[in-house]
């Protein structure tokens, strides 16, 4: 932790605007209050670097077990990415690595856009309404003006053989980019006898 006092000369403390204010001056419950602060702070500090460290470990660990389990086949895991569920051998703890992908779409969405644009244009007339809205929505934005990667991967689904609508689903499949990939371990516990497990916390707010 950077120390507040660092740089500051004696017998004076910064205060939020940055103005050097001489000890004397300041309240004693104002000086008990910000040691109480960095004392919790310090203390935060240490667990968030035993958490990260717990993190890097126990993916390292996880990857070099799987990697230990192909040996036996006599196949080469490259990467840490997948999902993963490991067990204790009677069932009653279970540890998950999960990876969650947020995807984006690069500039192949105008155009897939466009084809669908011209497929629901010829389709006016004849198309379900149902299609009609479930297209119109899967293109609009949020509040914070970013599209549902989700509405419109969802797009996908639909039976439709028409020959542009294939072509649009395959822009849309070619669009797609992954922006950046985020790691999860979970760690659970059985309830009793059940099949029913319950997560062990590891964030402040499930203590």
């Amino acid at each position: 932790m950077q120390n507040a006092t660092q740089n500051t000369p004696n017998g004076y403390r910064k205060d939020a605007k940055g103005r050097l204010v001489p000890v004397e001056s300041i309240k004693e419950i104002d000086l008990t209050r910000d040691a109480l602060v960095v004392e919790i702070v310090q203390k935060a500090l240490a667990v968030n670097k035993m958490l990260a460290d717990f993190k890097s470990g126990v993916f390292a660990d996880i990857q070099a077990f799987i990697e230990l389990s192909a040996e036996r086949y006599g196949a080469k895991i490259g990467g840490a990415k997948g999902n993963t569920t490991l067990a204790t051998f009677d069932g009653h703890y279970m540890i998950k690595r999960a990876v969650s992908d947020t995807l984006t779409f690069d500039e192949g969405l105008q155009a897939a856009k466009a084809l669908i644009d011209e497929c629901v244009h010829e389709w006016t007339e004849g198309a379900r309404s149902e299609i009609r809205t479930l297209i119109s929505d899967a293109f609009n934005v949020d509040k914070e003006g970013k599209i549902s990667t989700g509405r419109i991967l969802s797009l996908r689904r639909l039976e439709i053989q028409d020959e542009k609508w294939q072509r649009a689903m395959n822009a849309l499949s070619d669009s797609v980019r992954v922006q950046c990939s985020k790691s999860y371990i979970r760690v659970y516990e059985r309830i009793g006898d059940t099949d029913q497990y319950q997560p062990i916390p590891l964030d402040m707010a499930g203590v």
